[in-house]
């Protein structure tokens, strides 16, 4: 796999600082029963990589001592972690709001039999990948069969309440099949109504339209194909400064599987560690912010992050603008 970050690190994007901190967004690690194109962890079936219990009760500390209201759980698949559903009820009782960033077909796996109605029962938001509402695009970015098990998933979700209870949100994730940036956000949910409720009779809250990422695989093979150096004019060409007010790392801190910290789930994947004042050599750990402050703390920036800036904006929450 091609290196990306030697192409990033050199950047003239705006300085930015941290606000307080909403959102704990953890990677419970890099087991997936996917591997898909765009995937900017890296993430498949022969990667070992999981959080301990010991680094969850970290992350349960954490939010009680910074009074964090937000958990957004992300992976590989997150629910493949022995630890994530004790670590869900936990941080119920703890008065958190859980989010699980579901690619669907986990729900199908061994073991998860019982995976939508644990959700359902416990009140957890699913961001739940869905790249497109055709079948051909959608198998041909995350393998054969998957729009299929997405689409059953979907309406076994729907069936528990999942998008038509309030307490119950369903969102659905968009990413563009190569390098371009996203379509209109609100457009592209009316398509996405349109097509899953006529074809399928599923219903959802909301859609995120997000960028593809130059980092990792998707970068990888950009770079292989002549296309990173354009792909990054386009980025940086659709920058609107408005956007920088907005972005997810203002409010949000990303942990590694090891109890890491990172300005953003992207950082981490490039191995870009948040840094105290911004300075430093060290790696900043669960137990370091436990005796830190990280508000107003500068943020490491490169030149993937023109990623979340670019024409409507882009952020694990969809557009910004």
């Amino acid at each position: 796999m091609h290196a990306t970050l030697p192409l990033l690190k050199a950047t003239d994007f705006p300085p930015i600082r941290r606000r307080v901190v909403e959102t704990l967004q953890v990677n419970l690690g890099y087991t997936c029963n996917q591997s898909c194109v765009h995937c900017h962890v890296n993430a498949g079936p022969n990667r070992t990589e999981q959080m301990s219990r010991e680094t969850i009760d970290l992350v349960l500390d954490v939010l009680v001592a910074k009074e964090i209201k937000t958990l957004d759980l992300t992976g590989g698949a997150p629910e493949l972690n022995p630890h994530f559903r004790d670590l869900v009820r936990e941080a119920g009782t703890r008065g958190v709001h859980v989010i699980d960033r579901c690619n669907l077909t986990i729900l199908f796996e061994p073991g998860q039999e019982e995976l939508a109605e644990f959700l359902a029962a416990n009140g957890v938001e699913v961001v739940a990948s869905l790249p497109c509402y055709l079948e051909d695009n959608v198998d041909r970015q995350r393998g054969k069969g998957v729009f299929d098990k997405s689409v059953h998933a979907l309406q076994k979700l729907n069936a528990l309440g999942y998008g038509r209870d309030e307490r119950l949100p369903l969102s659905l994730v968009y990413n563009p099949q190569g390098p371009s940036l996203p379509p209109d956000q609100k457009k592209l949910e009316a398509d996405y109504r349109k097509q899953l409720g006529e074809h399928f009779g599923i219903v959802f809250t909301r859609l995120y339209a997000l960028a593809n990422m130059p980092i990792a695989r998707f970068g990888s093979t950009l770079i292989s194909k002549g296309q990173f150096r354009d792909y990054m004019a386009l980025l940086r060409s659709a920058h609107r400064a408005e956007n920088v007010e907005h972005v997810m790392c203002r409010t949000l801190v990303s942990v590694d599987w090891q109890g890491f910290l990172y300005d953003c789930d992207f950082h981490q994947m490039l191995g870009l560690p948040l840094r105290e004042g911004g300075k430093g050599h060290g790696r900043l750990h669960l137990e370091d912010w436990l005796e830190l402050d990280l508000t107003d703390n500068p943020i490491v920036v490169a030149d993937h992050c023109y990623g979340c800036t670019a024409g409507q904006g882009s952020s694990c929450g969809g557009a910004l603008g």
